[in-house]
């Protein structure tokens, strides 16, 4: 059979679980793609220019990474960590809702900021429980839960299409239009919803368009408010809610009580171990852990490089897909822009295509060989962009390429840190933290080197970061060798001392055996 029988009758016991996680992320997928498309009608709503609605983009992405740092404190427990679900789920829908009604920049960036730290959360609490659920068979459910944010990605600008304005506020020069379609595509993150570019100067409107645009943002919350009642629901069926406990509770079949049984003898003793070492903490918890101070060098260090090798790779992520367009229609590729605007959709497109292709792979390769193949794939296609950067045709080969081997890195590299450490330390609030601060810095970083050294220097930065996220993951697998050799010594020390208190215990028993029989 392709898929293990323990594996499946474990997913058939956490299924609830697991789709509820799903749609979550699916919610989340379609909230992080949906507003680059209505930049243009959200400048226009708030009557601001174009350096300040950008600063509405960063309050969402700086508050998702404070909300993925701390969202660790509500895993203590399955109410806690649900509660949180659910709060953020439903914090999201009202957040789209008012959205129409934020008539000046600052309010908006205040709801897009109170959205960003309810995806943080979810981000967060959604990795966290399918590791603690699946622990070392989560490689699979994870890359299952990551194609879920590609494909939420994916249709969410289909929804906001329809309710787009093509002319803008009226107000706008025709070149102003201009550099508004281009930076509208250049954060489009779809290929569903394209709109007619030109590089010739648009006629000045001659009279101020109504937009529509408050439409897809109502249609966003109404398509988000089922994950709340689906999370709410998942409580219910848990008998989480106070005032709805009254149910009895369900019944095992023959399988899944074999598996509670087998898993209860050990359930203790991993609760145990846990919270010695720390568990599933925020990243504040986890540094004034006082248990952590006895744990080895090695322990911290594949918490370190693990989330230095996603700050690289989704600072890549964040970066293509925000300047593939820039780099595009520069010299001296120029290409036109609305062939152009095709790029970041087709990233977007493999990353969610490389996720779904990664689920049964993962099951079937360990999550060390993909990371290894992904990582050495990125930096060889980044490459051969480089070489070839007259090419348009592989320019495109190359986009999609790259989204594929950059699909898988984030789930495998979580599964192999939290295996690494037997699903003790704070690997998943680490890598979710670092990933979000990757893909952030990265962004700022690459976008000033090409404004100040020119478009060529787009690839080039993709190289370097690419080796060096190479060359920490070398870095990671000396420490995980080391980390391995500290838990084999100390299982023999272990094993030493359990022996002579053994032979002592035994020849106590012999011995008063004798004096009865003598007696």
């Amino acid at each position: 059979m392709f898929v293990d029988e323990r594996i499946l009758t474990l997913f058939k016991r956490n299924a609830h679980h697991t789709f509820t996680y799903w749609s979550v992320f699916f919610s989340f997928g379609l909230c992080i793609a949906f507003l680059g498309p209505t930049i243009l009608d959200l400048q226009c709503q708030t009557n601001s220019t174009l350096s300040q609605i950008t600063w509405v983009f960063f309050a969402q992405q700086f508050c998702l990474l404070i909300g993925s740092s701390i969202a660790g404190v509500f895993k203590k427990t399955l109410f806690s960590a649900l509660s949180a679900l659910f709060v953020s789920a439903l914090v999201i829908s009202v957040i789209f809702a008012i959205i129409p009604l934020c008539n000046n920049v600052m309010l908006l960036a205040i709801a897009m900021a109170v959205s960003g730290f309810a995806m943080g959360i979810i981000d967060t609490i959604a990795n966290i429980q399918l590791v603690t659920i699946y622990q070392k068979d989560s490689a699979v459910f994870l890359q299952a839960l990551h194609f879920f944010i590609g494909f939420g990605a994916l249709v969410s600008p289909l929804i906001a299409d329809p309710f787009l304005s093509e002319t803008g506020c009226g107000n706008h020069t025709g070149n102003g239009t201009e550099i508004m379609h281009h930076f509208r595509n250049l954060l489009r993150n779809s290929p569903i919803a394209e709109h007619n570019i030109t590089q010739s100067h648009l006629p000045q409107v001659a009279g101020e368009e109504e937009s529509i645009v408050h439409y897809a943002f109502w249609i966003m919350a109404l398509i988000n408010l089922p994950v709340p009642i689906a999370v709410l629901f998942l409580m219910y069926r848990e008998q989480l809610i106070p005032c709805c406990q009254s149910g009895p509770p369900r019944l095992l079949d023959k399988d899944e009580l074999a598996m509670e049984n087998q898993q209860g003898a050990e359930g203790s003793d991993t609760e145990q171990k846990e919270q010695e070492a720390g568990g599933h903490g925020n990243i504040f918890s986890c540094c004034q852990n006082d248990n952590l101070r006895g744990l080895p060098v090695s322990f911290f260090m594949i918490h370190i490089l693990g989330g230095m090798v996603l700050f690289m790779t989704d600072g890549i992520v964040g970066a293509y897909a925000g300047f593939v367009y820039t780099y595009a229609v520069a010299p001296p590729m120029s290409l036109p822009h609305k062939t152009a605007g095709y790029l970041a959709s087709m990233f977007w497109a493999a990353i969610t295509a490389g996720r779904l292709l990664s689920i049964p792979l993962s099951y079937r390769f360990q999550p060390v060989r993909l990371l290894m193949f992904n990582l050495a794939g990125v930096i060889v296609t980044v490459l051969l962009l480089l070489i070839f950067y007259t090419s348009s045709m592989f320019l495109f080969v190359g986009t999609c390429l790259c989204g594929l081997f950059l699909s898988s890195i984030f789930p495998c590299m979580l599964a192999y840190t939290e295996d690494i450490l037997a699903y003790k330390g704070c690997a998943t609030s680490v890598l979710v933290t670092s990933a979000g601060m990757g893909e952030m810095v990265m962004q700022v970083l690459v976008g000033s080197i090409i404004q100040t050294e020119g478009s060529y220097s787009f690839l080039l930065c993709g190289v370097i970061i690419g080796c060096i996220g190479f060359i920490v993951f070398i870095g990671l697998l000396l420490f995980h060798r080391m980390h391995r050799n500290y838990l084999t010594g100390t299982s023999k020390k272990s094993a030493m001392v359990e022996e002579p208190a053994a032979e002592v215990k035994g020849s106590a028993k012999s011995e008063h055996k004798e004096e009865k029989e003598s007696s």
